[in-house]
């Protein structure tokens, strides 16, 4: 799914039906499939989770109503963004950054994370950065916020023309184990931190993915309506509706779909288009709405477990 043109303004249909066309294919790697759905209470209370996203419109778009869920889960929530988004947006590149980072702003704000990171890397060239950099980055904000599951492209999707997508991916995957170690990056330590390896992560992909979860985001879906509003640079997102009702009132049409109001417009437009994908990997499980995953969950220690099911007193 090319997310910035396959819902350009004036896009014909063909470029809509495409967009339904990836496959939701259940393997056994790290488990059999899974529909997580809502939870009552706050299982992950004292929980820390990481949406890290090389464009200000990755999450909102791929993983959005899972962030939401896990935060109202009771986790603790932070916003990454690798790249400065340079070559995504309207005018010359100065701009270009200035909208997108308002628009970062806003989708942090919406997401009520604790903090937002920028790392301010340039859009489109992260084949060309030292991964060695940006893997430490990762380590030192893992030990320093003690993350316990982080949400991001995955590492092993299918036919990902983006560098920086497949750049974050990889790094993100080796900080996830890297931070865990004691040797790695002593000096971490002597300013207090301490090894904390990420044991849960929840893998999107625009494309083909080996897919072991798939999570209900029904409840979620105004939210996730109300962060994607929040990107107007760029993305298939933000203020389409409203220009192509605009559009269509200069030729003397008019789509119901997008109602009397830009906000409408623009909230529509994303329920009916920005998520059919959603609606489409909803239906396969019974679900109205859903965003899937290659998740990787935390591995039980035999030798604990032995002990746990084994051991008498002395």
């Amino acid at each position: 799914m090319n997310r910035r043109s396959f819902l350009a303004l004036g896009a014909s249909a063909p470029a809509f039906a495409q967009t339904t066309g990836r496959p939701v294919e259940p393997f056994d790697d790290h488990g059999p499939l899974v529909i997580e759905r809502k939870r009552e209470g706050k299982p992950r209370a004292g929980q820390v989770v990481a949406a890290i996203q090389p464009h200000s419109d990755d999450i909102p778009i791929f993983a959005a109503g899972t962030f939401f869920k896990l935060m109202d889960e009771g986790a603790t929530g932070y916003l990454i963004r690798v790249t400065n988004d340079d070559m995504a947006g309207p005018g010359w590149y100065a701009e270009t950054v200035s909208a997108n980072e308002r628009d970062e702003k806003a989708v942090a704000q919406v997401f009520g994370v604790k903090k937002a990171f920028d790392l301010n890397y340039n859009n489109h060239t992260m084949d060309t950065i030292a991964r060695s950099e940006l893997k430490a980055r990762f380590i030192f904000l893992f030990r320093l916020l003690k993350v316990n599951t982080v949400v991001c492209y995955d590492p092993w999707g299918h036919y990902e023309e983006n560098p920086d997508h497949y750049i974050t991916a990889a790094c993100v995957e080796a900080a996830c184990w890297m931070a865990g170690g004691s040797k790695d990056y002593p000096e971490h330590f002597e300013a207090g931190l301490k090894p904390h390896g990420v044991r849960e992560k929840y893998y999107f992909a625009r494309f083909q993915q080996r897919v072991n979860r798939v999570v209900d985001t029904t409840p979620w879906l105004e939210k996730k309506i109300d962060v994607n509003v929040e990107n107007k640079a760029q993305g298939p997102a933000g203020e389409n509706g409203a220009q192509l009702k605009a559009r269509l009132e200069k030729e003397g049409k008019r789509l119901p779909l997008l109602g009397n109001d830009n906000n409408t417009a623009n909230r529509n437009y994303i329920r009916e288009f920005v998520l059919a994908q959603d609606r489409e990997t909803g239906k396969k499980y019974g679900l109205e709405y859903a965003e899937q995953f290659h998740y990787i969950g935390p591995e039980a220690n035999p030798v604990q477990e032995y002990i746990r099911k084994n051991a008498v007193s002395r």
